[in-house]
């Protein structure tokens, strides 16, 4: 049964963090932060570090490597609504 519950929080890990990639790869390419907003993205980029503390809590490494990688990325966005905007 564990082995189970690991393969849907793994498949749930990459389907959410694979979602969040083709904006960030636009957002990276145009550097086009109109139409983000700045506080969305900052409570986002809190709530992801957050889920990053939880998995790293719990050991849980479908949830820390997934959001290793959205922090990483909301926080480069995060940058570029500040310098660009």
């Amino acid at each position: 049964m564990m082995e189970s519950i690991d393969w849907i929080g793994s498949a749930a890990a990459c389907l959410t963090t694979a979602s969040f990639v083709p904006q960030a790869w636009h957002t990276f390419r145009s550097r086009d932060v109109s139409g983000i907003s700045l506080t969305m993205y900052s409570l986002f980029t809190l709530g992801v570090a957050l889920w990053l503390v939880y998995g790293i809590l719990l050991l849980a490494w479908p949830i820390i490597i997934a959001n290793v990688i959205t922090t990483s990325l909301a926080l480069m966005i995060l940058m570029m609504k500040l310098k660009y905007r």
